[in-house]
């Protein structure tokens, strides 16, 4: 089981839950991701963020301010290289661009499997931001198809997947085809409200 973070503290949801994380630009949704993902690493678990809109310097930056600068956060960076940066280093992996998804999944699975098999960490965390990104660079198939086998890749490990999407950047066909791929939902609305949903049960809290 793991642990959500705000607003959700206490909440606990199955090993292998991919959470889709849905709603209007700048309400919260990536907070919430990110103080998920802060509750593994002052764990000590394992920690992944996949970036398809921040240098892999601003989403350090910020998650360091969660868990006071301790954390061996890995990071997938698909924005770097794409603007001329693009050396790899221990904890870090660049893909050329958001556009180039099956080298995001090769990176994101080298990350996984050090963390799952050679670490032997039992709970690992992982964060996409965002797929409103992905669907800007290629079509809705593709991304179904990435996301599938990423899914299932969290699944497999026993891991927590989280993954933001911003809810008024698509059409209701878009989102009804992604949901399909995870086992719950955050829903948060203008007004500051999230929405839990997992196996028909909800519940609701304020940012």
């Amino acid at each position: 089981m793991y642990e959500l973070g705000p607003p959700f503290r206490g909440s606990m949801v199955p090993s292998g839950t991919n959470i889709l994380l849905s709603g209007p630009p700048l309400v919260g949704k990536r907070s919430i991701a990110m103080e998920t993902l802060a509750v593994g690493a002052r764990r000590d678990e394992g920690t992944i963020i996949v970036s398809t809109r921040d240098s892999v310097v601003r989403v350090r930056e910020a998650f360091s301010t969660l868990v006071d600068g301790k954390t061996d956060l890995a990071v997938v960076d698909a924005v770097s290289r794409h603007i001329g940066r693009s050396t790899d280093a221990d904890a870090t992996k660049y893909a050329p661009s958001p556009r180039d998804m099956s080298d995001i999944g090769v990176k994101f699975s080298e990350f996984i499997q050090s963390f799952y098999t050679e670490q032997q960490r039992e709970y690992n965390r992982v964060v996409l931001d965002s797929l409103t990104t992905l669907l800007l660079y290629s079509n809705l198939q593709t991304v179904f198809r990435f996301l599938h086998v990423f899914t299932s890749r969290v699944e497999t490990v026993d891991g927590l997947g989280l993954y933001t999407i911003e809810s008024t950047a698509h059409d209701a066909e878009t989102l009804s085809t992604l949901d399909q791929l995870f086992d719950a939902t955050i829903e948060v609305d203008a007004a500051g409200s999230a929405t839990l949903t997992l196996d028909d049960e909800t519940q609701t809290a304020t940012l």
